[in-house]
């Protein structure tokens, strides 16, 4: 399995990691990529280590441990496959979804697997120049014609936006995608988009930048002069697409 380990200088190869009851849990391999380690289990399965030894993996922003895990799940969720929650779908609750609905509008679901990469900075001095991560996606047939004959498509999040342009381009429902999306970058499908207030030097405020233009800096403004909460369980925006 691939872990991060901090502080990883002082966990080297061949370590064997121990639960509270000093019973072996976990042998590190060795070196992964993109700064992570490859670990194994030990005498239980991965998944059975998380649900004995794990604590749900929040930001490390967020220093308050949750009494309810399920606040970090969006209601939708089906299989165990993200490393973090699509935090702009933490604002769906039932009774939005329920609402949605009753307005006339349809939803569709995709399925995302966010990766580690999500919450990599960009550390180039050139923006072309960042290395961007891989996420996992699958799209239904159904839901892909659904979006192609709509109106007007919304994208609850970035990693939806990425996930339905890359489809777009390639023609693949189901795979990984490294796409970069930055200004300049020809969108088509989403015309709307539902997202969290991110970090400074994110690849996700580039996309911003690439979906509504410059005024994103307006918007982060009114958001810091009016105490908005920013990162996950934070505040949301709707954009819509500048005008090509």
């Amino acid at each position: 399995w691939e872990a991060l380990i901090r502080p990883s200088r002082k966990v080297p190869p061949e370590t064997v990691l121990y639960d509270s009851l000093d019973q072996p849990v976990i042998k590190v391999k060795g070196d992964g990529e993109s700064r992570t380690r490859i670990v194994a289990p030990i005498n239980s399965s991965m998944p059975e280590i998380m649900t004995n030894c794990g604590d749900i993996p929040l930001p490390p922003y967020i220093e308050k441990k949750l009494e309810d895990s399920e606040r970090y799940q969006t209601v939708f969720a089906e299989h165990e496959t993200s490393v973090a929650a699509p935090t702009a779908g933490l604002h769906l609750t039932q009774a939005v979804l329920d609402g949605i609905n009753q307005a006339g509008a349809a939803i569709g679901f995709v399925e995302l697997s966010v990766g580690l990469g999500t919450f990599r900075p960009i550390d180039t001095n050139d923006v072309t120049e960042h290395e961007m991560h891989e996420e996992y996606y699958r799209i239904d047939s159904g839901v892909w014609k659904a979006c192609a004959k709509a109106n007007r498509v919304i994208a609850i999040g970035t990693t939806v936006v990425r996930a339905l342009e890359s489809a777009a381009i390639t023609g693949d429902l189901v795979g990984k995608t490294n796409l970069f999306i930055s200004p300049g970058f020809e969108f088509r499908l989403v015309q709307a988009l539902l997202t969290n207030f991110h970090l400074p030097r994110s690849s996700l405020l580039v996309m911003i930048e690439a979906f509504v233009g410059t005024r994103w800096r307006e918007l982060y403004q009114i958001a810091l002069d009016d105490g908005y909460r920013f990162l996950s369980f934070g505040d949301a925006m709707f954009l819509q697409r500048k005008a090509s």
